[in-house]
């Protein structure tokens, strides 16, 4: 149905934070996700309907292709 997020992935959303960085480590996957920036260490709580309208991709995914 949807994107499959799970905990360790690397994505990257439509804005980049305010360190420059735009890509986000996933720490906690729910109705609300807690993502990490990986330039700054700064953590977010931020809502599944936020994350998913403003994703563009996975940088790195933990879940190897089979």
């Amino acid at each position: 149905m949807g994107t499959n997020y799970e905990l360790g992935n690397i994505i990257k959303l439509k804005k980049a934070h305010p360190c420059g960085a735009n890509a986000w480590e996933i720490l906690r996957v729910g109705m609300d996700f807690r993502l990490k920036c990986t330039g700054c260490g700064h953590m977010i709580m931020i809502s599944r309907k936020d994350v998913e309208k403003n994703f563009r991709g996975f940088i790195e995914s933990t879940k190897e292709d089979k």
